[in-house]
């Protein structure tokens, strides 16, 4: 059963942050075309998206070796078995918060990639859907770890 809780967390991430709001934005920009965007965006998008997909697959690795967990916590509630150890190394001295910051990366390629008010809208609208999340999951991990991860609140940003 842990099993397969843990890879219906993987997918579920897989499969909203990777498909489905890129698909969002495109859906809210018109469904412009997505081809043929000139080499500086073209450049610029593949960075944003391939440096954001690593950093956010890093996370996940070592969240799942050091941490002895998965990501998908969702507004206090265990989608997936929840890390067992704060974890302060590895992508988790960049920030606190770096899955999130390499899916916003991601998706702010996206943005450069269809190049619409709209797409910026829908990046702006999860960035702040998960600033609630990230703020109610601070709020468990201070009730887990204590002044262990007030430590590490003092000398990490969020982002």
């Amino acid at each position: 059963m842990k099993l397969l809780k843990e890879i219906f967390g993987y997918l579920l991430g897989a499969v909203l942050f990777v498909m489905l709001l890129p698909t969002v934005m495109w859906l809210a920009s018109g469904m412009p075309p997505i081809v043929h965007i000139g080499a500086l965006r073209a450049t610029i998008t593949g960075v944003l998206m391939i440096g954001g997909l690593s950093l956010s697959i890093w996370t996940i690795v070592y969240m799942k070796r050091r941490g002895k967990g998965n990501p998908m916590d969702a507004f206090g509630h265990e989608v997936a078995p929840r890390t067992q150890h704060l974890m302060t190394e590895g992508p988790y001295r960049i920030n606190r918060n770096p899955m999130l910051t390499g899916t916003l990366t991601f998706l702010a390629g996206c943005v450069v990639w269809l190049w619409t008010w709209q797409a910026a809208l829908v990046w702006v609208a999860f960035f702040a859907i998960m600033l609630v999340q990230v703020v109610s999951e601070e709020r468990r991990l201070q009730r887990d770890f204590g002044d262990e991860y007030k430590d590490y609140c003092r000398r990490t940003r969020r982002f």
